[in-house]
C-alpha cells in the first residue's frame, strides 16, 4: 500500500489533507474552561473529548450549555467541584472541557478518496476497547503494517488523548481516527463500498489464518471481556478465532489485533 500519510517529511496538501489524522502541536491535554468559552467551543464544532460539570451547576448559562449540547455525542460527566479544583486554578465557573488530541475524520470521506487514489482500503474497528495503553498498542501496530484508518464509536470508547498518543510511540501522528455515531451503520456503508468484514471472536467458525484478507478489508476487535458486539457480528463476512493453548481464556487485544493484522499483510502482499 501507497497511502501517503502526514509525516514530518511529507506534509500532503489539497484534497488529501482533508483525510489524514492530525495531532495538534503538543501532547499536554489541552482544557476550555468555562461556561460560555465551552459554549463557543462546542458550537464550533472543536473535537471535545468529553465535559466535567460540577454536580450542582444552576445558571441560565449553564442550562445555555446543555441545549447547545443536545443532539451532540459529547460525554457529559456531572462530578464534585473539588475535582475540577484539582485539574485547574483557573476560574473554570464549574465547567472544563477536554479537546481532543487528534482531528477525527468520518468513515464515509476517507473510503472515497482511497479508491479514487487506486488503493486497496484497509480499516481495523476497535468495538468497545476502552483501554488507553491497549488502544495506543493497536494504532502503533496499524501504523506500521500501512493501515488506512482505525475506526471506534463515539460513545462507549476509548478517550483519545495525551496517554493515548504516548503509547502509540507516534503513531497518531498520521494514523487517521474515524469516530463514528454507530458502527452497525459503518459496517453496513462499508459492506455497501465492497469491504470484507472480518471479525475476531471466541465464537469464530475457524482459525484466522484461514480468512480471506486480500480485497478491501476491515478486521473487527472487541473488548477483552465483552467481544465483538453480536448486533455488529451479523454484519460481519467472517468470524475468526485464535488458537488459545494454555490454561488463560484469551490474548490481550492489542496482541490478537497484532496477529490478525500481520496476517492480513501477508496476504496482502503476495
Amino acid at each position: 500500500m501507497e497511502y501517503k500519510r502526514k509525516n514530518k517529511s511529507n506534509s500532503s496538501a489539497g484534497a488529501s489533507k482533508e483525510v489524514k489524522g492530525e495531532l495538534r502541536s503538543h501532547e499536554e491535554p489541552q482544557m476550555i474552561f468555562g461556561v460560555r468559552a465551552v459554549i463557543e467551543a462546542v458550537q464550533a464544532g472543536k473535537e471535545i473529548d468529553k465535559i466535567l460539570v460540577k454536580k450542582d451547576i444552576q445558571s441560565d448559562l449553564s442550562k445555555e450549555l446543555f441545549a447547545a449540547l443536545k443532539g451532540t455525542l459529547i460525554p457529559v460527566q456531572r462530578v464534585p467541584v473539588e475535582r475540577i479544583n484539582r485539574i485547574t486554578r483557573k476560574n473554570h465557573q464549574g465547567v472544563v472541557a477536554f479537546i481532543s488530541s487528534v482531528t477525527y475524520q468520518k468513515t464515509e470521506n476517507l473510503v472515497p478518496f482511497l479508491f479514487e487514489e487506486g488503493k486497496n482500503p484497509f480499516f481495523v474497528m476497535l468495538d468497545g476497547v476502552t483501554d488507553v495503553r491497549n488502544f495506543g498498542a493497536i494504532a502503533r501496530t496499524c501504523e506500521c503494517a500501512a493501515v488506512d484508518a482505525v475506526i471506534i464509536p463515539a460513545r462507549g470508547s476509548v478517550t483519545v488523548n495525551a496517554d493515548a498518543v504516548k503509547t502509540s510511540a507516534g503513531a497518531l501522528h498520521t494514523l487517521p481516527v474515524c469516530c463514528e455515531q454507530s458502527l452497525r451503520t459503518t459496517l453496513q456503508y462499508l459492506k455497501d463500498s465492497g469491504f470484507r468484514i472480518v471479525a475476531a471472536t471466541e465464537k469464530g467458525d475457524y482459525d484466522y489464518s484461514k480468512a480471506d484478507y486480500k480485497g478491501p478489508l476491515c478486521i473487527i476487535m472487541g473488548a477483552e471481556d465483552t467481544g465483538v458486539s453480536y448486533d455488529n457480528l451479523a454484519l460481519c463476512d467472517e468470524w475468526v478465532k485464535i488458537p488459545v493453548l494454555g490454561s488463560i481464556e484469551s490474548l490481550n487485544v492489542s496482541v490478537a489485533a497484532g496477529i490478525l493484522i500481520y496476517e492480513a499483510v501477508k496476504q496482502r502482499m503476495e
